[in-house]
């Protein structure tokens, strides 16, 4: 088969781990695919996730790096098994990549940790917020264009409102009080987030202004864990668009910054209550 033009997230990480595997056995490409019976261009196509390759020739690349990580060999002998389009395939002529990807990596994520700032968790968003969060873009984006990515985001929570994958998350005080589209469609959105909370699944957590040291990024951040640490990923929302981090020590960090607000966040009945406040006060503004 002829190598991928475009290879999704999954299939280009798929081949770092196997590059990681390489280098962790101290062999150049060449000298790998020596060993496997691969071309260096093979080689070099294969970590860079433009062509797929066998369980066996996977196992057989392990056995030649020494690498005794079990689960993780079995992790990725499942990945060359996945075959098919997901959901998000039906996009691809009309949304970005950085779309596909997120949607993407929720799929195949064991859980989701999310920790927001300024806005309200697209998995966790109504659809009339997620409207007024794609109409504040600058320039400003045609009405269908809005309604795609509207429609988008609330096929990705499908994920977890249909119970497949738990999911975390962490709100800042800032993000449950700022507007987009006006107090009117912020009370609902807050009015939703209290019936999610209580969704078997689904844990949502405060963390107010008050709190002495707020332990998150200034980003919103997605940790989604895989069936093994090592294919653990964290998405960052940034203004130019959508970040990964799969490299091991930013991994180690990300795990360390949910743990402390995993500590320090209120608690799931705590944070219940105080969203419902909040909304009353929004409420008084058009009442």
């Amino acid at each position: 088969m002829p190598p991928r033009a475009n290879p999704t997230l999954r299939q280009r990480r798929f081949g770092i781990e196997l590059r990681r595997m390489r280098e962790q056995a101290g062999y150049g490409g060449s000298e790998l695919g020596r060993l496997v019976g691969m071309n260096p261009a093979q080689v070099t196509q294969m970590e860079s996730g433009r062509i797929g390759i066998s369980a066996d020739r996977l196992r057989t690349i392990a056995a030649a790096c020494n690498c005794a990580n079990r689960p993780l060999i079995d992790a990725l002998t499942n990945m060359t098994a996945e075959r098919g389009r997901g959901w998000w395939e039906e996009y691809r002529e009309v949304l970005t990549m950085d779309f596909l990807e997120v949607a993407e990596i929720e799929h195949h994520a064991k859980t989701l940790a999310v920790c927001t700032t300024t806005y309200i968790p697209g998995l966790l968003q109504t659809g009339t917020y997620a409207s007024a969060v794609f109409a504040r873009v600058y320039p400003p984006l045609p009405r269908k264009d809005i309604d795609v990515r509207t429609a988008f985001r609330v096929q990705r929570q499908q994920v977890v409102r249909s119970g497949k994958i738990p999911l975390r998350a962490f709100i800042h005080e800032a993000a449950l009080r700022m507007q987009f589209g006006g107090p009117k469609v912020l009370a609902e959105q807050l009015e939703a987030l209290t019936e999610d909370s209580v969704e078997s699944g689904i844990s949502i957590r405060v963390l107010p202004f008050d709190v002495d040291t707020y332990p998150g990024a200034g980003e919103n951040l997605t940790f989604a864990e895989g069936v093994v640490p090592e294919l653990d990923t964290v998405q960052m929302d940034v203004s130019q668009g959508t970040l990964f981090f799969d490299a091991p020590a930013d991994l180690a960090r990300h795990r360390v910054i949910f743990e402390r607000m995993d500590a320090v966040a209120i608690s799931e009945d705590g944070s219940r209550d105080f969203i419902r406040s909040i909304k009353k006060e929004v409420e008084a503004r058009y009442a």
